[in-house]
């Protein structure tokens, strides 16, 4: 076989197709808190429609009801489990303008 004729043949690797997401009988509903939850970040975020292999429709339908959910209280709008600590940071010298304002620059 020519080198020419190899480059246009498919690579013959297993493909194995991926279980959708949300089935056919699951209700997309701000009450249904194990199927909302899945499509939430660590951070309490909407993951994106890519991320979540989901249709347009699906991924609307998602997002609202998160959003319902978030609303009445039954999710929250951040995930506060990681307490955000403020790191040590050295304290910030005025800008340019200010150090004027200031008078802190001598001519």
């Amino acid at each position: 076989m020519d080198k020419s004729k190899r480059l246009f043949l498919k690579s013959k690797r297993s493909f194995r197709r991926r279980l959708p997401p949300i089935q056919s009988g699951d209700r997309i509903d701000y009450r249904n808190m194990s199927l909302i939850s899945r499509f939430i970040s660590e951070q309490g975020k909407i993951l994106s429609r890519r991320v979540n292999r989901l249709t347009l429709k699906e991924q609307r339908l998602i997002t609202i009801a998160i959003k319902q959910a978030r609303i009445l209280s039954s999710l929250p709008f951040l995930n506060n489990e990681k307490q955000f600590e403020r790191r040590e940071s050295t304290t910030r010298t005025p800008g340019f303008r200010n150090r004027k304002k200031m008078g802190l620059l001598f001519n």
